[in-house]
């Protein structure tokens, strides 16, 4: 991305909330976006997803600028190319475990969709869970479905927003190292939002926002 700006209005007064941010990543990298509460580190994921459109600036996947593209073009991109991981894990309550795995690969036109969505709640520890609707899992056995929905279409890139702030610390423990031990198997870049400095520490590189500006890149 180069010169990313984000700007919203608030009661008719723009409210900037990214300026001028300029990074790469590079394929196969794990990076760690920090800062503090409000600082605008949501908002540059949601960007880099193709979510939202920048006010300023340019972001490319994969060589695409995101914003040349129009909604549906968008959302083809992030089909193609992208899985997520939320903090509130964003499971469809109307679906079961596996349906819910099943849905971006069906998405994809896989028509294998079946068993692959099953192996992958096999490898996150639910494969006696795969009928089971998130109303009667618990927030872990939650982000393990999301996690096994995020990797199981095989994208190139994992968006992570504070994948462990609706857990307790033990379980979110155990998620991060399941979710980084996914991605080094699957040679996935990872690009996550955390506020644990920690989580932070095991990826390559560290990346500050700092009143809407990038404060550190190391």
């Amino acid at each position: 991305m180069i010169g990313l700006g984000k700007s919203v209005d608030n009661g008719g007064e723009p409210l900037t909330i990214l300026q001028d941010i300029s990074f790469s990543v590079m394929p196969g990298e794990t990076v760690a976006i920090v800062g503090a509460s409000g600082s605008g580190k949501s908002t540059l994921l949601g960007l880099l997803a193709g979510l939202d459109v920048p006010s300023s600036g340019e972001i490319r996947l994969e060589g695409v600028a995101l914003a040349a593209l129009d909604e549906d073009e968008r959302a083809r991109q992030r089909g193609k190319l992208l899985g997520f991981v939320f903090q509130s894990f964003q499971l469809l309550p109307s679906l079961n475990a596996l349906e819910n795995v099943m849905l971006p690969l069906e998405l994809a036109g896989l028509k294998t969709s079946t068993a692959i969505a099953r192996t992958w709640l096999e490898r996150v520890g639910l494969g006696h869970r795969l009928k089971h609707y998130p109303k009667h899992l618990s927030g872990g056995e939650q982000q393990r479905v999301a996690l096994a929905r995020a990797f199981a279409p095989s994208p190139r890139l994992v968006l992570a927003d504070e994948p462990t702030g609706n857990l307790d610390a033990a379980t979110g423990q155990q998620i991060i190292d399941m979710m980084f031990e996914l991605n080094a198997s699957q040679g996935t870049t990872l690009v996550l939002v955390t506020h644990d400095d920690s989580i932070a520490s095991r990826c390559r590189r560290i990346l500050r926002i700092a009143k809407g500006r990038l404060a550190l890149d190391g």
